[in-house]
């Protein structure tokens, strides 16, 4: 069991916290806030509720998520933007996703998306990891659901940023097409991407419109 008492986690979302494995800093503890699958549960509508408690834990979506054909066949280069998966493992705070941690020169966490448009912007060399991702995307076929910017973090390889996607594995669509059919996993993938570039392109506005109206207008153009 993974003993994470008396440690402070390095970062938290809404769902989870995150810890570093205290006995392999390379690897990321994910840890569900606790009685917040109840809280998601509750809040949800009535349609979603069928489908129980275990739906709303982000450590089993995550874990659904790199289930995906894509990413079982792990071909060579997969894991060139994606954190290798450790299972869901027991902690002294309840059941945890475990996976690679992804660190900077300094071996401190990697900063997120978010962190380096609000300093450096939409530069060229952003631009340029951004779209060797979406090409990585596209070749190995790997489903996720929104690519929003404190879901992808950035770490330097070689002289030049790569971009990992940290949450948010999986298909977001209400028929299940795109893992079955290499025609509408395509076309699914496509559509994640015009959402990433119009959410980088939102990042780095003065954020006047809210994020779901911009989405909206970006869509229609």
């Amino acid at each position: 069991m993974i003993d994470l008492n008396n440690r402070d986690p390095f970062a938290s979302g809404g769902n989870r916290f995150c810890y570093l494995h205290p006995q392999d800093p390379q690897k990321c503890v994910k840890v569900m806030r606790p009685g917040r699958t109840r809280v998601l549960l509750n809040r949800a509508p009535w349609f979603k509720r069928w489908r129980g408690l275990d739906s709303f834990d982000d450590n089993l979506r995550e874990q659904e998520g790199y289930s995906q054909r894509a990413i079982q066949q792990s071909r060579e280069g997969l894991w060139q933007h994606l954190p290798r998966w450790y299972g869901i493992q027991a902690t002294t705070l309840g059941p945890a996703a475990v996976t690679d941690m992804i660190l900077d020169e300094a071996g401190t966490p990697a900063p997120t998306l978010r962190q380096y448009l609000n300093k450096n912007g939409l530069d060229a060399e952003i631009r340029a990891a951004l779209e060797q991702f979406a090409d990585w995307l596209l070749e190995y076929e790997v489903l996720t659901k929104n690519l929003i910017a404190h879901n992808l973090v950035l770490r330097r390889e070689n002289g030049h940023l790569q971009v990992y996607v940290i949450d948010g594995l999986g298909c977001a669509s209400f028929l299940p097409l795109p893992q079955f059919s290499r025609f509408f996993a395509r076309r699914y993938i496509h559509r994640r991407i015009q959402r990433m570039w119009l959410r980088v392109e939102w990042e780095v506005s003065d954020k006047k419109i809210p994020w779901r109206k911009f989405e909206a207008r970006g869509l229609k153009g």
